[in-house]
């Protein structure tokens, strides 16, 4: 049976409600906030009834709603029907607005109470079901290490990384800077055969040449002025893990014959040293030159780019990824908020059109800064493209409005309504088809409202009830 936990100061409703609703659920009973909060936490029960006057505010609400508050910060998916005699409608709101399932008053008729409790408790596990299918969907779905993608080019990256994570030869990620390489180094290493040994990245174009060798295979005391002890490279420290060499492109030709001698030989040799050191590594390597005409330029030797790169994996710039811009807009609006404790609804149309015409030189990582900018400026629930600090790289105008907005619904009904209460995603579903269709026939009323299947003065209270205004027309 199903856990069902009633709180009620009053020993004659709690008996009632067990006697008509045991047979149907696993009754616990809580006669105070303090007991109700330890009852719930023990036992988790999907639907929670509570009355608001509990002692030592009975004749109140305040206990009640600190109770409610408290299960909801505890589990927001629980369902609680708020039971209460209190004819206050200022309450009821706060309950509803707190996150209350539903409010039921007394007297309390049992059978009109089993259907709103059978309601929620289908609700609860219809709810249950769907974070069990998101919590299995495939990685191309969910992301993959931190990567996420929807597109062809994406799923093909994530098909490669599955088929090569658990064979140990050398790979090569091509991508412009931002793309996310070292997410798919990482993937690489945690889904691989040593992914409980170390994950060594050393970026080989920010250390200068003169010190990146001893970075790399590490220096015995003595070799140089200031080498005073002998020091472990990053090669030695990724023993039996995972090396990943970022911005491999960058490194200088006297370097890349020394790597191509270890990749061969599985050994090296410190700087001022003598002994040969085996070490059992396995290489990634990455990096935004086009290695091909590096090579053709004798910048990059063509017989190291043949052992690193025994197999290839190529990252999309975001402006080729289609929805992934605003897959990964959502995921960040709803990181951040959640670390700034700040609620953000979304994207405004404006916003969705601004990001949509910017080219993004900064790739994935330059979306999360400007995601990240834009929650901590906006001074509403949904981003304006102000927020977002777009300046310069735009690409070609669009001509048709209605493609600035993605085709599919996921800013609709995508990430950006996670954590809201019922009536906050309801208004933002219903702010967004409201821009939508405005934008979709140009402001033209008429048509927007016919689109949407309310009459012209329904159409004009709701723009008036969500302040909107987008060049209308009346014919």
């Amino acid at each position: 049976m199903e856990p069902l936990l009633i709180v009620d100061d009053s020993d004659e409703i709690r008996r009632q409600l067990k006697w008509g609703l045991g047979k149907t659920y696993k009754i616990f009973q809580a006669a105070s906030a303090d007991q109700a909060l330890m009852m719930f936490t023990e036992h988790r029960p999907p639907v929670v009834t509570l009355d608001l006057g509990l002692p030592p505010d009975a004749d109140g609400s305040s206990e009640g709603l600190r109770c409610l508050r408290a299960i909801l910060a505890a589990d927001a998916t629980v369902k609680v029907i708020v039971i209460s005699g209190n004819e206050d409608h200022a309450v009821v709101l706060e309950a509803v607005g707190i996150g209350a399932y539903d409010y039921y008053h007394k007297p309390i008729d049992l059978e009109e109470l089993r259907v709103i409790l059978a309601r929620a408790f289908h609700l609860a596990g219809i709810e249950a079901e769907n974070r069990q299918l998101l919590a299995d969907r495939t990685d191309s779905d969910r992301g993959m290490a931190g990567i996420y993608g929807q597109c062809p080019a994406m799923q093909e990256v994530f098909a490669t990384i599955r088929k090569v994570a658990t064979v140990d030869v050398p790979v090569l990620i091509l991508g412009d800077s931002g793309t996310g390489k070292e997410l798919v180094a990482r993937a690489l290493h945690d889904r691989g055969l040593r992914r409980d040994q170390p994950f060594i990245p050393i970026n080989c174009g920010a250390i200068p040449e003169n010190l990146l060798e001893s970075e790399l295979f590490g220096h015995e005391k003595g070799a140089f002025t200031g080498a005073h002890v002998r020091v472990q490279g990053k090669v030695e420290y990724a023993a039996g893990g995972t090396l990943f060499l970022d911005e491999i492109g960058e490194m200088p030709p006297s370097l890349q014959v020394k790597l191509l001698r270890f990749l061969q030989e599985r050994v090296i040799q410190r700087v001022g040293g003598r002994e040969d050191i085996a070490v059992d590594v396995r290489v990634v390597a990455a990096t935004n030159v086009d290695i091909e005409r590096a090579i053709a330029v004798d910048r990059f030797r063509e017989d190291l780019y043949y052992r690193i790169g025994v197999v290839c994996i190529s990252l999309p710039p975001l402006r080729d990824r289609g929805e992934d811009l605003f897959l990964l807009a959502n995921i960040f609006l709803q990181r951040t908020g959640r670390e700034l404790g700040k609620k953000i609804m979304g994207l405004s149309t404006a916003a969705v059109a601004a990001m949509q015409a910017y080219e993004w030189p900064g790739n994935v990582r330059e979306l999360e800064n400007k995601v990240k900018r834009a929650v901590i400026m906006a001074e509403t629930p949904m981003v304006e493209p102000e927020d977002l600090g777009l300046k310069g790289r735009e690409r070609p105008v669009v001509e048709d409005q209605a493609a600035v907005l993605p085709p599919r619904s996921d800013l609709l009904l995508g990430p950006a309504l996670e954590g809201l209460t019922m009536r906050e995603a309801r208004a933002l579903v219903e702010r967004r088809l409201l821009e939508r269709a405005l934008v979709r026939v140009e402001g033209n009323v008429v048509q927007a409202a016919a689109d949407l299947g309310v009459s012209r003065p329904t159409f004009y209270d709701l723009l008036k009830k969500h302040n909107l205004d987008l060049g209308l027309k009346q014919k």
